[in-house]
């Protein structure tokens, strides 16, 4: 079998002429196998999605919608970003104007005690009543001086916020710059916001008034009572109306510095950013104020009370010392209140330049504006400052 030829493994067809096997015969190509499929264990599913792209954060905040947690999160962000334009800068100037209060109320103290002890006899009621008053006046010296520099700290703040949104980092003198004819709208908004707050109190104590006076005249137990519940009543009252202005009214601050509006139009454009958004605006804003008071309680509690012992724990038997040691803690005391209420007011003109933004955004489209803006920039293509609002939004 061994010694089988070709011929002979490949026998002719039936039919075939018999000369055929004299040919050559070729073997047939053997048959390919069919490659290999392995089935995938389930049915074919969709395309894999392609991945979520957050959206861009150039700078202090991602350009979208700010949660509530960026809206309090990302104002202690500006304190350790930019320290020394915000809380130095807090500090320098509440510190410098305190100082400055200080010594211009002193002074003014002091003339008013020698004008009464030079004054003679007979005229020193006179001189004493006048004098008393001009100390009362004095006393507007130290609130102008707080006024001005918390209008100082508070644009200077903000724009750096608007800056750092955009991954800026200016320095001291760029933001003054900005802040350039901006200042005195600021004061002047600050000294309304006063003056507001005291028609809100002299409208809920003259409600009450009369029935004090009725109460005093008749000497009845029933009009002063009735008088009380009224103070309080239109107490809550006035507070609410208060609360109520104030929330609308907050970006008025930014609405200057930033947009660089009058007055009257920052008024009116605070009062329609917030509008649809109101609650979130006081919460931000309430929760922000209730977290410095806290902090601020919690620093500030164990130096008032080594105020009145600090002396006695540190020198026992020794008055000198007592004295020295209390002056110290009361200085520290200071020193630590001007740092805290330097930390308050920064983070406070954060959330409110915060806010602004997360309306902008939520109303506006403002994030869309702030991308282009720096994709422009990253391009290197001039490009005009993104925050003033268009025409279409003035009123």
């Amino acid at each position: 079998m061994g010694g089988m030829t070709d011929a002979a493994q490949w026998p002719p067809p039936a039919g075939a002429p018999e000369g055929d096997h004299a040919r050559p015969r070729v073997a047939p190509v053997a048959p390919v196998a069919p490659v290999s499929w392995t089935p995938t264990a389930g049915p074919a599913g969709p395309p894999p999605p392609q991945g979520w792209t957050p959206p861009p954060k150039p700078g202090l905040i991602p350009l979208r919608p700010l949660g509530f947690g960026t809206l309090l999160g990302a104002p202690f962000a500006v304190l350790r970003r930019s320290p020394r334009t915000t809380l130095g800068v807090a500090l320098l100037v509440q510190g410098l104007g305190s100082l400055l209060a200080l010594v211009l109320y002193g002074a003014v103290a002091l003339l008013a005690v020698g004008r009464i002890t030079q004054a003679e006899v007979a005229d020193r009621d006179a001189v004493a009543s006048g004098s008393l008053a001009i100390v009362v006046l004095a006393a507007l010296i130290p609130l102008a001086v707080t006024l001005a520099t918390g209008a100082l700290v508070q644009g200077v703040v903000v724009l750096e916020v608007s800056r750092a949104v955009l991954g800026e980092r200016p320095t001291l003198r760029a933001l003054l710059r900005r802040l350039r004819g901006r200042f005195w709208a600021l004061v002047g908004w600050t000294v309304l916001q006063g003056v507001g707050v005291l028609v809100l109190v002299l409208a809920a104590a003259a409600l009450s008034v009369p029935l004090f006076l009725l109460g005093t005249q008749d000497a009845g137990a029933s009009a002063v009572v009735g008088g009380i519940l009224v103070l309080v009543l239109a107490g809550l009252a006035a507070t609410a109306v208060g609360v109520w202005l104030a929330t609308k009214l907050a970006l008025v601050p930014s609405l200057l510095v930033l947009e660089r509006l009058p007055l009257r139009r920052a008024v009116a454009r605070s009062w329609r950013l917030v509008t649809g958004g109101f609650w979130r605006t006081f919460g931000a804003l309430a929760l922000m104020a209730v977290i410095i008071q806290a902090a601020g309680q919690v620093v500030s509690t164990p130096f008032s009370l080594l105020i009145p012992i600090g002396g006695a724990l540190v020198a026992p038997t020794d008055p000198n010392a007592q004295v020295v040691a209390s002056i110290v803690v009361a200085l520290l005391s200071v020193a630590v209140g001007l740092v805290v209420g330097a930390v308050g007011t920064v983070l406070q003109s954060a959330v409110t330049g915060l806010v602004y933004l997360d309306r902008r955004i939520r109303r506006e489209g403002f994030d869309l504006v702030l991308m282009r803006y720096v994709e422009e920039r990253a391009a290197g293509r001039e490009s005009a400052d993104p925050f003033p609002a268009p025409e279409r939004t003035a009123p």
